[in-house]
């Protein structure tokens, strides 16, 4: 039997986040007899998937240059691996910001297929904002293909080129709503019959947690016995903690980091709250439609999101106070969870599905390379 072909994914840390998540469902559904899947990084310190990559017979490689900045000692390593490792035909990029240095460097060592896949369709308005456009205009460069997770993900990264459009797939199955683990979790958690608000997401930037915050605090002036989770980690938790104390809701918002067992908590949401000042999809807000679960989120997600009959995309433009009576309006369906199974496979995002389609294509484009 002939070894697999392997795929090097390049991004920059295995962290609970959208698209590690997406790689992760697809490397679990696809043929490993067939197809690898190994990562490169560009952090060195442990990441969420770091010990599950290795048993499903991935290998992980870790840079630095994130961590240290040093561009010049980056570059050499890039060409170091690729010069050592011959065995990559495929490299499949998902951070453009350094994408021109590392698809140049897979080129220069003979890499054929090079993918410039586009995660998001903004990035954050701060000083490194310029730099970022110029770099998300420059990954295209040396890229052979374009993917992207949305149309308008693509459209942003990629203006006026032909992209694939590669959806965030779930595996559906396991977020089919189950009362029984809605049951167990809120027991658990200490929940009992309380109005449950969910959110999912890192503690930065993009995410909008302050805005969050601010509308929780005008569900709870509606709904005292309201509780808001709040599932991720990051840079920004520690001042999202502090506007919670601010506003005296600690008792009323829990914060519990990152999860293996999202298909449960969505299980003991009432609803989902996702007020994005970006997303490139939003994967989470999938696998929300995919547990039954209402969902108010931002109108800055694409229209590719709205797969159910769940989802309210409402203007960021719009109050905090508006928010509020749109979650609490939402909540009277807590009591009925309908089965979206078949709208999330009839919309083509479940998972079996697309590690099939993306398995073919990595075996043609890997024969189209000898």
């Amino acid at each position: 039997m002939s070894e697999p072909i392997r795929v090097l994914h390049i991004l920059q840390r295995m962290e609970a986040g959208g698209t590690q998540a997406l790689l992760m469902n697809m490397y679990r559904n696809i043929d490993r007899s067939k197809v690898q899947f190994d990562f490169l990084v560009h952090y060195k310190e442990n990441q969420f998937y770091d010990e599950e990559i290795p048993k499903l017979g991935g290998r992980l490689y870790k840079l630095s240059v994130r961590e240290d900045f040093n561009f010049i000692k980056y570059w050499r390593e890039l060409n170091k691996f690729f010069n050592e490792h011959k065995e990559y035909q495929i490299v499949h990029g998902h951070m453009y910001t350094l994408g021109v240095i590392y698809l140049l460097a897979a080129k220069r060592n003979g890499v054929q297929v090079r993918i410039a896949h586009a995660h998001d369709n903004d990035t954050e308005r701060n000083m490194k904002y310029y730099l970022k456009r110029v770099m998300a205009r420059l990954f295209r460069l040396y890229a052979t293909d374009l993917f992207a997770c949305s149309e308008e993900a693509g459209e942003y990264l990629f203006p006026h080129q032909e992209f694939k459009v590669l959806k965030n797939a779930i595996n559906t199955e396991s977020f089919i709503y189950s009362e029984r683990s809605n049951i167990e979790i809120r027991k658990e958690l200490n929940l009992n019959d309380q109005f449950v608000i969910g959110h999912v997401g890192r503690f930065q930037q993009q995410k909008n947690h302050s805005f969050l915050i601010d509308i929780f605090r005008e569900i709870k002036k509606i709904k005292n016995d309201a509780i808001l989770l709040l599932i991720g980690t990051g840079d920004l938790e520690d001042d999202v903690k502090e506007k919670v104390s601010r506003y005296q809701l600690t008792d009323s918002v829990r914060f519990l980091g990152n999860r293996k067992d999202m298909a449960r908590l969505y299980h003991s949401m009432d609803v989902f709250l996702f007020p994005s000042l970006f997303e490139g999809l939003g994967i989470v807000a999938i696998e929300a439609q995919a547990s039954g679960i209402p969902s108010i989120c931002s109108n800055r997600l694409p229209d590719e999101v709205k797969l159910t009959p769940l989802i309210e995309l409402v203007s960021l433009e719009d109050s905090a106070e508006l928010w509020a009576k749109k979650v609490i309006k939402k909540s009277q369906s807590r009591y009925k969870r309908d089965n979206m199974y078949d709208f999330i496979v009839n919309a083509g995002f479940d998972m079996k599905t697309v590690a099939q389609e993306m398995e073919k294509y990595y075996l043609f484009k890997n024969m189209e390379s000898l």
